[in-house]
């Protein structure tokens, strides 16, 4: 299969069957060879970041709305948009390919429609454009939905974090500061191509100047690095974890934040990494395994404790609680297809039940962070702020000045900002 044909097989399943890209990419692009791989990537990538934006000028494009079953001929013109608007692609060549993939699908009338579609955007691009774009949510290519949500909750800011969702994310790794300095690391990368600087904030993080292969990443195989985004990278150090303590990581997979408390006391922990996906507790022992970083790991749901909490108290617990995810669009933008309005009030429900079931596992005078990568205050502020009027036992700890902005209880980072995810923070103590 060609790259395009490729990248049309991961769409259909995202758009049509309402798949996770993450879950279906990766396969598809295997026996691709780097280069094919790295233009299907971003050309799928692009597409869904650019959908309700390219969909809605189609619709506009076209003499008679798509039907169902020409779903996929609706998604190889976005596709031929995408490059005609978005990519490197010289406009006959993204033209030509296009046509010829709306050929493969056995449908004879499809290549003179994506043909004709894509030249009169060639032509006419810029007015129609100026044209879609007097719709906001077009624009910023967000769904209703969220674009109304964003602007209640930041309506000095929902314009500039619409466009920061669209944007590439940069790669940002993590160094294990209990084996190497961060600027030692730096020079090794430098040794081998790669050039990097420290974020400003993380200081375990390093901003590539360009995306690579883990692969080419010196020391990753034995876990001197591994590949977050700075601001998941700041729950380990808000967690302030002391060597020897009992810690739970409450919904740990992939495993990442797991990999970083161990690395921020050299491994010193007696930790309990809880998931409630089975499947996905494999990707927390694997990131531990490169590493060699050892836990205790635990498939069950944090909700119901008595299934799987063979009892004693945790020093820390780590929440980082299912959420929207509308803070990492920019890393994966088909959250804007798969996550809809009425998911919210069910994912509040499920993180309050969370704090509720696990609060009672904290020892006197420990700490519990929790944590979303949610941009939604009903997720994050307003969730912590209810717990904390329902617990007397409950105060919240102040959080360093220096990321996101006070939303009291808690700190919001927006995406984009300071180069980051967008990330919600709260730490509560338990009273003694």
């Amino acid at each position: 299969m060609s790259p395009r044909q490729i990248t049309l097989k991961a769409l259909k399943r995202v758009v049509i069957n309402g798949a996770s890209l993450s879950d279906v990419l990766p396969p598809l692009l295997a026996p691709l060879a780097p280069r094919d791989r790295a233009f299907a990537q971003a050309l799928a990538f692009a597409t869904l970041r650019w959908h309700h934006r390219l969909e809605a000028l189609t619709g506009r494009l076209l003499s008679k709305p798509m039907r169902d079953k020409d779903r996929d001929v609706g998604l190889v013109i976005e596709m031929g948009l995408c490059e005609l608007l978005y990519l490197r692609t010289p406009d006959y060549a993204a033209i030509q390919q296009t046509a010829g993939l709306a050929k493969s699908l056995g449908k004879p009338w499809a290549t003179g429609v994506v043909n004709a579609v894509l030249r009169r955007v060639q032509r006419e691009g810029e007015s129609l454009l100026a044209d879609l774009d007097r719709e906001p949510a077009l624009r910023l290519s967000l769904p209703d939905w969220l674009l109304g949500a964003l602007r209640k909750a930041w309506p000095e800011d929902w314009q500039a974090l619409g466009e920061a969702l669209n944007a590439q994310a940069p790669m940002t790794l993590r160094v294990d500061l209990s084996r190497i300095t961060r600027e030692a690391y730096r020079v090794r990368l430098a040794e081998a191509g790669h050039d990097a600087e420290p974020h400003p904030v993380a200081a375990s993080a390093l901003v590539l100047a360009a995306p690579v292969d883990v692969n080419q990443l010196p020391g990753f195989d034995a876990g001197l690095v591994s590949v977050q985004d700075a601001a998941a990278q700041l729950a380990a150090p808000l967690l302030d974890c002391r060597p020897g303590m009992r810690v739970l990581d409450a919904c740990a997979a992939p495993g990442g934040k797991t990999l970083h408390l161990l690395e921020s006391v050299a491994g010193d922990l007696d930790l309990t990494a809880l998931d409630v996906d089975a499947e996905r507790l494999r990707r927390v022992e694997e990131n531990l395994a490169r590493a060699g970083r050892r836990a205790r790991l635990v498939a069950g749901d944090g909700e119901h404790t008595a299934q799987w909490h063979e009892g004693g108290a945790y020093d820390r617990i780590l929440l980082d609680a299912p959420c929207s995810a509308t803070g990492v669009i920019r890393r994966h933008p088909d959250i804007k297809l798969l996550r809809k309005g009425e998911d919210i009030p069910r994912l509040a429900a499920r993180q309050a039940a969370l704090l509720e079931a696990l609060w009672p596992l904290l020892a006197p005078g420990g700490m519990l962070l929790y944590a979303t990568c949610s941009l939604l205050p009903r997720e994050n502020a307003d969730q912590v702020r209810v717990f904390l009027q329902a617990h007397g036992d409950a105060e919240e700890s102040p959080l360093p000045e220096d990321f996101g902005r006070s939303t009291s209880p808690g700190r919001q980072i927006l995406a984009g900002e300071q180069g980051m995810d967008g990330f919600y923070y709260a730490r509560l103590i338990k009273q003694t």
